[in-house]
């Protein structure tokens, strides 16, 4: 196969997407940074697209043979959106697609299960990333994070449920392997951590690195639906209190070998993350 060609990320200043644009760039390949108002990205081409906006599509999918995929943030129903906007991308010549979805979102199941479903008969290389529950949620202004800063606590309906949680830098990593290597995964991955932790052990590491009384709030699955209900859209909601019911139930208790695998090292642990981010927190 040729060297990648101009790969677009979609979300380029997100979560992953701009790790997805480090990893690129640092690699040498050329990079369309994709997002709402077209923000400069160091080492790559800014293009203003908005999913809502079909008429930016056009000339995010212009010049470019494959495409990293983050679904419209908040969407209950992303495929209504994103298959057309796919139909246009494979028509406009690219080749190779990267979904990220989640590891609680199984091949046709709600949200962007569906785009993983249909994403197989677009593409003729593909992959889909299924990660685990980020690390980087107890960061910045996500809500666990500001009710950690405000409250001291982590606010869950999962129990004692546990999770392979996995630091965005090992999505990234993974997914500029899917994206550049010369074989397509052509399936979908499960990306975890090193180990699986319950909310109390979060919780406890926390405090431990940053040195503040941290715990975990144990709500029930209504309690936690109706306050996300009065932040998002209550189907969302919905769903997102359905997973955490999903954890308690030991869904995401489980570790995958995909990073070592697919990038050579192993995923980094939530303590090393918790150093390296929340330190200074204290």
């Amino acid at each position: 196969m040729n060297a990648p060609g101009t790969t677009l990320v979609i979300g380029a200043t997100g979560t992953t997407g701009r790790r997805v644009v480090a990893g690129l760039t640092a690699e040498g390949h050329r990079v369309k940074a994709a997002g709402r108002t077209a923000a400069a990205v160091t080492g790559a081409r800014a293009v203003r697209f908005d999913w809502d906006v079909p008429a930016t599509w056009s000339e995010a999918v212009d010049g470019v043979d494959r495409v990293y995929l983050v679904p419209p943030i908040g969407s209950a129903e992303p495929a209504a959106v994103m298959l057309p906007f796919l139909r246009q991308a494979r028509a406009a010549g690219v080749h190779r697609a990267v979904l990220l979805s989640s590891s609680a979102i199984p091949v046709g199941g709600p949200a962007v299960g569906r785009v993983h479903q249909e994403l197989p008969g677009l593409f003729e290389q593909w992959a889909v990333l299924r990660p685990s529950w980020f690390m980087q949620n107890f960061t910045g202004s996500m809500p666990h994070a500001r009710s950690i800063r405000e409250d001291g606590a982590v606010l869950t309906a999962t129990g004692n449920g546990r999770v392979g949680f996995v630091d965005a830098e090992d999505i990234a990593a993974v997914a500029v392997r899917a994206l550049t290597d010369d074989r397509s995964p052509d399936t979908d991955l499960v990306l975890t951590g090193p180990e699986t932790l319950s909310y109390d052990d979060v919780a406890a590491t926390v405090a431990a690195v940053t040195g503040r009384p941290v715990v975990h709030r144990h709500l029930t699955y209504e309690q936690l639906r109706d306050r996300w209900a009065a932040e998002i859209p209550p189907a969302f909601a919905t769903m997102l209190a359905g997973m955490d019911r999903a954890i308690a139930a030991g869904a995401e208790d489980r570790t995958t070998d995909t990073v070592q695998r697919l990038t050579g090292r192993p995923p980094g642990t939530f303590r090393a993350f918790a150093e390296r981010e929340l330190s200074g927190s204290r």
